[in-house]
């Protein structure tokens, strides 16, 4: 009797530890990055601009979601554009989540430190590689605190359209896609306490030339979702190449680009983005799934080619001319997300997220690298206002083979 006895409590231990194991968690953690001195600020290629202030912290975040034995983070950091050597930094100081689940995407604010170490037409880099391996530093670490403070948790995931005067495409106004998708975590007490954004907008309100180190409208993005329930804000980016930008139009006809106007858009965005989410059923023990792919890329761009070679941060290798990225397809709940390591064009958004297939299907762009513009081998270099676009593109074939290699990724997803 008392061995069937043993035996029961056994199994119950058993089972509970198996629910425990499943149970879905997420954590997420903050560290702020703001060079302390002020450092130039990097706007593109070329050299940096001098800057006498700063407008709000610069800051690395991570949220990491945890289910069915699989961990898996997403990290956003405050720059315009943090290159996989970065991230492989980074993901070298993690040990409880594989690399290859660890998603790291930039802001893309016009207003931080350089991150590619462009040359600066001195023979040199404005870039401050110290303060480089600082920011791979405290990314770790947010990472690491984020998996300390998983804790039971449940997903609201929702997807809608961001009314009100928040981004246009530059180039032509209605070619952007005005859809933000919104992943909030919450706990047993029902309160929320992440919510991740994930909308298409180059944050550059401020720009790189008026003198201020700033998250543009990011930092007010986060203190909003913060102010009103949200709890830890996360931004990833979207389809935001050529060039879906900050609608900071003024009545005049001329940009207003403030940091009150940063308030206007990042707090706008961030009371769309709550009232999007707040519909949404919950979803208590949502499975999580990670693939990815290498996928190489030849580079066709003198500009581009030279800038990866002459960079201190050894972007490329010396001899080759082909970069080799990393793709991730990762499945929350009815959720779908899928990196693109530039900045892709609208028509290349939308066409990927056509072929996806979640309930909710989110684009995080500028994420695992940044290599400049993604278009198609129609737009390449096809007109004149495409011109700086198609220079800043590592070649024609560019957006073709992230598009064939995505579809790969999805198929392969779908019949398993």
């Amino acid at each position: 009797m008392k061995t069937i006895r043993f035996i029961i409590l056994v199994a119950v231990a058993v089972g509970q530890a198996a629910i425990a194991l499943a149970e879905f968690r997420a954590g997420i953690a903050v560290r702020v990055v703001t060079p302390d001195p002020l450092l130039p600020v990097s706007g593109g290629v070329g050299p940096s601009n001098p800057v006498i202030q700063k407008r709000g912290d610069l800051t690395v975040r991570a949220m990491v979601l945890e289910g069915d034995g699989t961990r898996v983070a997403f990290v956003s950091t405050d720059f315009l554009g943090f290159p996989a050597v970065l991230g492989d930094r980074v993901r070298h100081q993690v040990r409880s989540i594989p690399a290859t689940n660890i998603l790291i995407g930039a802001t893309h604010t016009h207003s931080a430190p350089d991150c590619y170490a462009f040359p600066n037409g001195r023979g040199g880099t404005d870039a401050d590689l110290d303060y480089l391996d600082f920011v791979c530093n405290s990314a770790a670490e947010a990472i690491n605190e984020a998996v300390a403070g998983l804790q039971p948790a449940s997903l609201r995931i929702a997807t809608g359209k961001a009314t009100g005067k928040i981004a246009y495409n530059y180039y032509a106004p209605q070619l952007y896609d005005p859809r933000c998708s919104v992943m909030q975590a919450f706990g047993r007490d029902g309160k929320p306490f992440a919510t991740l954004v994930n909308y298409a907008i180059h944050p550059e309100v401020l720009g790189s030339n008026q003198g201020i180190l700033s998250p543009d409208m990011v930092g007010p993005l986060y203190d909003r979702l913060a102010a009103n329930g949200g709890g830890t804000g996360i931004f990833m980016n979207g389809a935001l190449g050529g060039m879906v930008t900050a609608d900071v139009r003024g009545p005049d006809g001329k940009d207003v680009q403030t940091w009150g106007e940063c308030h206007r858009i990042g707090h706008l965005l961030a009371d769309e983005a709550l009232r999007i989410v707040s519909g949404a059923t919950a979803q208590s023990n949502p499975a999580i799934r990670c693939t990815g792919r290498d996928v190489t890329l030849p580079v066709d761009s003198p500009m581009l080619l030279a800038i990866m070679k002459t960079s201190p941060l050894r972007l490329a290798k010396p001899d080759e001319k082909t970069i080799t990225t990393h793709v991730n397809l990762v499945q929350v709940g009815d959720a779908q997300i899928l990196t693109i390591p530039g900045e892709a064009l609208p028509n290349i958004g939308y066409y990927l997220k056509r072929k996806m297939t979640g309930r909710h299907n989110l684009l995080f762009g500028l994420t695992n690298d940044a290599l400049g513009y993604f278009l198609t081998k129609e737009d390449w270099n096809s007109f004149e206002r495409y011109d700086y676009i198609t220079r800043t593109c590592l070649g024609e074939q560019t957006g073709e083979i992230l598009i064939r290699e995505s579809l790969r990724l999805i198929n392969e997803a779908t019949s398993k």
